[in-house]
């Protein structure tokens, strides 16, 4: 048992804190589309001086019939042989390496910008009555599962992000050699390691199902943003608006990811190159929204909120933690209020308080 004196901070604190942070992602997202803007007027130029040049190239028509991508002979067979040129490659190209990057790029930066701003303003959220008795929050089973993901999707992530942009960010630090050896290495760890995590992540999903449905008290908490906006902390189950949230995005991004990655993994089963093109195009863009979301996630489960590090990695959660943030499950616990979420939510590992 331990006492603690608590000082509740001003309001005004919190709503500076939401302001601040919702100018820096609106500044961050603002100065890339400017340069955005810019490209494309640039691309458009280009364009039409290329189609200047065909004007007077008496082969542009040549040309132009080989890149409609009509098949003609070929001693060669499988699906697409006689394509002399596919032209979604440069389509593909075009998109990869402008407002894929653009704004991929853009949008993990604006993460990283409003959780340090948030950070610096708001600080770390602390427990109000920290009791010194522990609940039962996790098992064994679900912590393990929930780090083998975390961990496999942690280097999955820097492997696909140094494959993405490491010729622009990496070949200025490393070299033209220290790249190339990073990425031969890269390549492989992210396709082996891929459907192990799939495995992990895909049973994760189906048995957190039921945990993240979201009720009528969900509504309320998201409307106040957590209590960002309110005077009272919202009501909470085992699971909070928030995290049922981020639980359906992780779940519907996640099947982008993995279909669109079994394409790649396996080319040899007879996909074609348009096929493969957008599967790539898929795969990039939800692993970039699932990497910027998940930033926010590590943030808060690690040093933004207290105690809930504690309860991933020992099970246990203090009394306080429960009451504060999760209120309807200490009260389901405790025998307090009627069950608000045991028919969709399996037993929570037998979810009794310690002494």
């Amino acid at each position: 048992m331990r006492a603690q004196t608590i000082t509740r901070k001003p309001r005004s604190r919190r709503r500076i804190a939401l302001v601040t942070v919702a100018l820096s992602m609106l500044l961050a997202m603002a100065l890339p589309l400017t340069g955005y803007i810019a490209h494309d007027a640039g691309l458009a130029w280009a364009q039409s001086d290329d189609a200047e040049k065909e004007a007077v190239n008496p082969r542009s028509d040549y040309w132009r019939a080989v890149r409609q991508g009509t098949e003609g002979y070929s001693a060669v067979s499988g699906p697409e042989a006689g394509v002399l040129i596919q032209n979604g490659g440069e389509n593909w190209r075009n998109v990869r390496n402008g407002p894929l990057k653009f704004y991929g790029g853009s949008l993990l930066i604006a993460v990283l910008i409003a959780i340090l701003v948030k950070h610096l303003v708001k600080g770390k959220d602390m427990l109000d009555s920290p009791t010194g008795r522990k609940m039962t929050r996790w098992g064994g089973f679900d912590r393990a599962l929930h780090w083998y993901v975390g961990i496999t999707f942690i280097i999955l992530s820097i492997t696909g992000l140094s494959l993405l942009f490491g010729r622009a960010l990496l070949i200025p630090l490393l070299g033209k050699e220290g790249f190339a050896a990073w990425a031969q290495l890269s390549k492989p760890v992210h396709d082996y390691l891929a459907l192990p995590f799939i495995v992990g992540f895909a049973l994760m999903l189906l048995i957190w199902i039921p945990r993240n449905i979201l009720r009528s008290h969900d509504f309320a908490w998201l409307k106040s943003v957590g209590g960002l906006i309110g005077k009272d902390h919202p009501q909470a189950g085992f699971m909070n608006g928030g995290e049922k949230v981020f639980f359906w995005i992780l779940f519907f991004g996640g099947v982008a990811l993995m279909v669109s990655g079994f394409y790649l993994l396996f080319p040899n089963l007879g996909w074609e190159r348009d096929s493969m093109q957008l599967s790539h195009i898929v795969h990039s863009a939800s692993g970039l929204f699932l990497i910027a979301i998940s930033l926010g996630h590590i943030y808060l489960g690690s040093i933004g909120v207290e105690g809930v590090l504690e309860g991933m990695v020992g099970g246990e959660v203090d009394e306080g933690f429960a009451k504060q943030h999760h209120n309807l499950w200490y009260d389901e616990v405790k025998g307090i209020a009627p069950p608000e979420e045991s028919s969709a939510a399996p037993d929570v590992s037998g979810a009794t308080p310690t002494t």
